[in-house]
């Protein structure tokens, strides 16, 4: 017996490795303890916000929590900065893990474990915390980029849903050739095209390379005086994408700026949907970024009624 609720849907981020890793973990709980397939979804970010919610029972992952979500019979297993408090929903939150590694302790209570499971969720765990201390930083990364590369669902395919094939799987050595020999020369690129979007953030071109490394090496050795440095993806629905790093947690508050979310050093945003191209995107986060001070000639304007009237006073007496 258990004490979660049965979900209709188990919902899932789709932009990134621990997204389809703690879905498809909940779908294979799900499937344990309540004997059916649960349909999986997965959504990017802005996608989710906008999505309404029928669903009476549900399981979500890695989309963080608000308000909206706090409804009875809803689970929510996530990592980021919860924006509620829950008063109905259960809600399993622990920012020094992973999405991925709260859904396997889950799986681990209710016997789902194996050695190759441990393996994955493990490196899921470095990428998606960009735990750059660990000894296999790299390598995890290079799985973390299989989803980047190859997209949620195209993946998903490929193993057929079994998470274990993932493991030592063949693309991993397209991923390795394309860090040593794409990282490089991506830095050195990026190096030279930094642009300024306010005193605080930078905007990093990148034409090669994983930028999320190529960005992470520019704060390491700053490069640029820059304390957020900031890139720009360009979906196939001609939605823009920013993408925030900083060292010091300057990121989430410069992606809450922009109605976005994340972590304190890792966080992202989806544009609106006016801004489809890198050049009106770069414009847009200019404005936004920089809010302009209340219009001088407005303070001029009450400045001489103010004397206007003090003028009118004195001829009176």
């Amino acid at each position: 017996m258990t004490d979660l609720p049965k979900p209709e849907l188990i919902i899932t981020h789709e932009s990134d490795l621990d997204g389809l890793v703690s879905g498809v973990l909940l779908q294979r709980l799900a499937r344990r303890l309540f004997e059916v397939e649960v349909p999986l979804l997965a959504y990017h970010s802005h996608a989710w916000r906008q999505r309404p919610l029928p669903e009476s029972a549900a399981w979500v992952c890695d989309l963080g929590f608000d308000k909206r979500l706090d409804r009875p019979d809803w689970l929510i297993v996530d990592h980021h900065e919860a924006e509620a408090v829950p008063q109905k929903a259960r809600l399993i939150l622990d920012p020094g893990k992973s999405a991925g590694l709260l859904a396997y302790d889950l799986c681990r209570q209710h016997g789902l474990e194996s050695p190759a499971l441990d393996r994955l969720v493990h490196l899921n765990n470095v990428a998606d915390l960009f735990l750059v201390d660990d000894p296999e930083f790299d390598l995890a990364n290079d799985y973390a980029s299989l989803v980047k590369t190859y997209q949620f669902w195209n993946l998903h395919a490929l193993i057929g849903g079994e998470l274990e094939r993932l493991v030592d799987h063949p693309l991993l050595e397209v991923m390795a050739a394309k860090r040593r020999i794409e990282n490089p020369l991506g830095f050195e690129y990026s190096r030279t095209h930094v642009s300024r979007l306010s005193d605080a953030v930078g905007y990093v071109e990148t034409i090669v390379g994983n930028s999320n490394l190529i960005v992470h090496q520019l704060l390491r050795t700053q490069a640029t005086p820059y304390t957020v440095l900031l890139t720009l993806l360009r979906r196939g629905n001609a939605t823009v994408v920013a993408s925030l790093r900083s060292r010091n947690g300057e990121a989430l508050k410069t992606a809450v700026c922009l109605q976005g979310g994340g972590h304190p050093n890792a966080a992202g945003a989806t544009l609106p949907r006016s801004v489809q191209h890198i050049p009106d995107a770069i414009a847009y986060l200019a404005k936004v970024l920089n809010p302009q001070p209340p219009a001088p000639a407005a303070a001029g304007g009450l400045e001489s009624l103010f004397r206007a009237g003090a003028g009118a006073g004195a001829r009176a007496r």
